[in-house]
């Protein structure tokens, strides 16, 4: 029937719930909590939503000593604020502690616990405006605890919301949903891509209604929803609805420009779609490679938050050709984009900012999009020498593997009438061996300096300047390429280098 909640849960809702008892304060359990456990789906860190009449921040505040926790107040005026506890199974055991005396090794499993006060006279009400019907759920937490999860005499579900996860349908709880809330508009989306359920057609029409509401939520809250679109196997599905609907240029008003720009013979698609094709192709790539644990468990690295590099190269590729609309040119004839990725650079930038995305993800990013050429014009090569590879990975550093995956899925999604089989197979072939002489990298032991600014110092009566760091880089190539090995050599190279 129903999965049971899990030791670690039930220890800590039982603490919670006795001190509820204690204050004399009836706790609901609401939301996506009680869906999730009805779907039988376990998150790692789970998310658990209570409400109670009124004195939710009150509560919280003082909980919050009670169990050492986190705390914050999320909206003050509706009573609103959340709980961070981390647990450990063995660090926060007596037994374990006293048998291990640390954690061995186990991670913190990070609880997300939001206190709500009513939004209504009564529960009922408060449910009745809740988001989408699937997460209008509640019910009193002693009486889960009671039953182990098995509340269906006890659920409170005044919008049917059981027959909508049956039929797996997001459908808007009311019809004023979308202007109490605008990011609920991305927010179905989100949902329909985690849950694979269909958006109600009522629904639908309401999205298209109100879409414009949604550029004025912040955009904190519009880039998480949209990194649960991403994070999805299949999210160009929901990109592409997204932007049939002109949801996405609501969020991204930079692809506005991309749509119909025509492209040279090597093309077979205009700049937007092709940029929408080239995600496709990465899904169908990441798809063929899902058995290859090494690439799998490098898109699984977490880059920021709980945001995973699987998510952000999507949004590379999204962003790869951006700045192609302002490079466009024609001589001779010929349409040419040259600089494009420079100009791609800059806007990828002012996006990441306003996304507010983490300084390494901003990083991240822009290597994909500075260097998304640069496999392409080692492949035109037969072989590639060992001091090209060596500048390959010195240059787009931990995004070595994003950046080759995007420009196979650049090269599938380019099918002009000068494209041909053998140069496409040749590109795959080269790039695929450069991904596995990514990981063989990895394993590999750094090299030991040869020598140090100090030494350059010392030798060369040299003064502190950007000189040192150029000498040093080229020793370090020619030392990872094998041709120095010694100190002594590499006192030679630097002295060359300054003649």
């Amino acid at each position: 029937m129903i999965s049971s909640f899990t030791a670690q849960e039930k220890k800590l809702l039982e603490n919670i719930l006795r001190f509820a008892k204690k204050k004399r304060i009836k706790l609901y359990l609401v939301g996506g909590y009680l869906r999730d456990i009805i779907l039988k789906r376990q998150k790692v860190n789970p998310d658990i939503d209570f409400c109670l009449k009124r004195g939710a921040i009150n509560f919280g505040r003082i909980l919050a000593k009670e169990i050492k926790s986190g705390f914050v107040v999320l909206d003050k005026e509706h009573g609103c604020c959340r709980l961070v506890k981390r647990i450990n199974p063995v660090r926060d055991s007596k037994v374990a502690n006293k048998k291990y005396g640390v954690s061995n090794g186990v991670k913190d499993t990070v609880y997300t616990l939001d206190f709500t006060d009513f939004r209504g006279k009564n529960l009922e009400s408060d449910l009745m405006q809740r988001d989408f019907t699937i997460n209008a759920l509640a019910a009193e937490l002693e009486n889960i605890l009671k039953q182990n999860c098995h509340f269906d005499s006890f659920l409170i579900d005044p919008l049917k919301a059981r027959a909508d996860l049956k039929s797996k349908t997001i459908k808007a709880a009311t019809k004023k949903g979308f202007d109490a809330d605008p990011l609920r508009i991305l927010r179905a989306f989100s949902l329909s891509a985690i849950f694979d359920f269909k958006i109600e057609r009522e629904t639908l029409r309401l999205i298209k209604i109100k879409r414009e509401k949604l550029a004025d939520v912040s955009y904190e809250r519009i880039r998480d929803e949209l990194f649960k679109i991403l994070d999805r196997p299949d999210a160009f599905q929901y990109l592409l609805k997204l932007d049939k609907l002109r949801i996405l240029t609501i969020i991204l008003p930079e692809i506005e420009v991309m749509r119909g720009v025509k492209q040279g013979p090597y093309h077979h698609l205009d700049v937007w779609k092709h940029t929408l094709e080239t995600i496709r192709q990465l899904e169908f790539l990441i798809q063929e490679r899902k058995y290859n644990k090494e690439i799998q468990g490098y898109l699984n690295e977490v880059v920021s938050s709980e945001r995973r590099r699987r998510a952000l190269i999507k949004l590379g590729a999204l962003l790869h050709d951006i700045g192609k609309p302002r490079a466009k040119r024609h001589k001779d004839g010929k349409t040419m984009f040259h600089g494009h990725e420079r100009i791609g650079l800059e806007m990828t930038e002012n996006i990441a900012k306003r996304l507010k995305l983490s300084n390494d993800e901003l990083d991240s990013l822009e290597k994909m999009v500075f260097w998304h050429l640069r496999p392409g014009y080692l492949a035109d090569n037969e072989e590639i020498t060992p001091r090209a590879t060596f500048r390959y990975f010195r240059d787009t550093a931990q995004e070595s593997v994003s950046i080759l995956l995007i420009s196979i899925a650049d090269q599938r999604s380019t099918k002009g009438p000068l494209t041909s089989t053998t140069s496409r197979r040749h590109h795959e072939k080269i790039v695929l061996n450069l991904i596995k002489e990514y990981f063989r990298r990895k394993k590999e032991k750094r090299l030991p300096r040869l020598i140090s600014g100090d030494d350059l110092i010392e030798k060369f009566k040299l003064e502190p300047s950007p000189l040192i760091g150029k000498i040093l880089s080229e020793v370090e190539e020619l030392q990872a390429i094998g041709k120095i090995k010694t100190k002594k050599e590499a006192l030679e190279v630097a002295r060359k280098f300054i003649r």
